[in-house]
């Protein structure tokens, strides 16, 4: 099912819960998002239902966040949606879905981080924290957090539209950045857990700083390079840039550098389309996801690792 073949409306949420759930059934019920995977509705204060409807594999997602979730949250140090309680399939709604903790703050779209220094630092001890060595039995990225030269054809894809859209000033720049990162050594240590999709829709600011992080449906152990490349699309300026770099543990090297800013390219062409026009009515795109992947590419391609 997709969003085109049901209506999530808040007595929808209610009459869940009190099929399920009924001690939170009588909780004040409003809509707080609709994401490109799920539908958020707040529950009360503090609380949070996140209902798959707009793509098959959202399902899936929502389970193993349900799974692992509860077991990193504890080691992090920005409020996550922590899952509660979950939700099974059933007549009134066939797909499983979850109560999570409610994060407070805004997506970072619609109110990108102003404090540099404060947001760097905020990033860093977040990944510092994620970043720990995941075990064998962990979810693989679907291609994410892999070897770069497996992502050569995504890639390419990805600057062809972008290209095609009249969204790429400098193709030849773009590519050089994901040629360079491509060629960069492999990682050396054990695969990591990672957030897998930090784009500005999923991370949320208080007072110009980072000071959340949701939607964790991408969850998966992998190359850490893949998630450093969100400060290229996050952060407001090269040098918060580079104080994220110094803050980070353990301090990336170089061949990490530029695997990250690989992936931060091929991060930001996606952006882009999605911000385009001619693409933003897809069920969670926004206009809003243009500026920084934008701002991200020119930076990259005028700079070196």
């Amino acid at each position: 099912m997709t969003h085109a073949d049901i209506e999530i409306t808040a007595g929808l949420v209610r009459d869940l819960l009190r099929d399920q759930h009924p001690d939170l059934a009588d909780r004040p019920v409003t809509l707080g998002a609709r994401g490109w995977d799920n539908q958020i509705w707040r529950l009360g204060d503090d609380l949070a239902v996140r209902l798959p409807w707009a793509t098959g594999s959202a399902d899936a997602l929502l389970r193993k966040e349900h799974t692992w979730l509860p077991v990193l949250a504890p080691h992090l140090p920005l409020p996550v949606p922590v899952p509660q309680r979950l939700g099974e399939p059933s007549p009134r709604f066939p797909r499983p879905w979850i109560v999570t903790t409610w994060v407070p703050g805004t997506p970072a779209d619609r109110a990108p981080a102003t404090r540099g220094a404060a947001a760097a630092d905020a990033l860093a001890a977040f990944l510092t924290a994620l970043h720990r060595p995941a075990p064998d039995h962990a979810p693989a990225g679907r291609g994410r957090g892999g070897p770069l030269s497996g992502a050569a054809a995504w890639f390419a894809g990805q600057l062809a539209t972008a290209t095609g859209l009249g969204l790429v000033p400098d193709p030849a720049a773009a590519r050089a950045v994901f040629e360079d990162a491509a060629a960069a050594p492999e990682p050396a240590g054990p695969p990591v857990w990672l957030h897998g999709d930090l784009h500005p829709a999923n991370v949320l600011t208080t007072g110009g700083t980072i000071s959340g992080v949701v939607d964790f449906g991408d969850l998966f152990a992998g190359d850490p390079a893949f998630d450093l490349a969100a400060a290229w699309i996050l952060l407001p300026d090269p040098d918060a840039i580079d104080r994220f770099h110094a803050a980070y543990r353990p301090a990336p090297d170089t061949a990490t550098l530029r695997r990250a800013r690989g992936w931060a390219a091929g991060r930001a062409l996606a952006l882009l389309q999605v911000g385009d026009a001619g693409v933003h009515g897809r069920p969670g795109g926004k206009p809003t996801w243009g500026p920084p992947a934008r701002a991200s590419l020119l930076h990259l391609t005028a700079t070196r690792p």
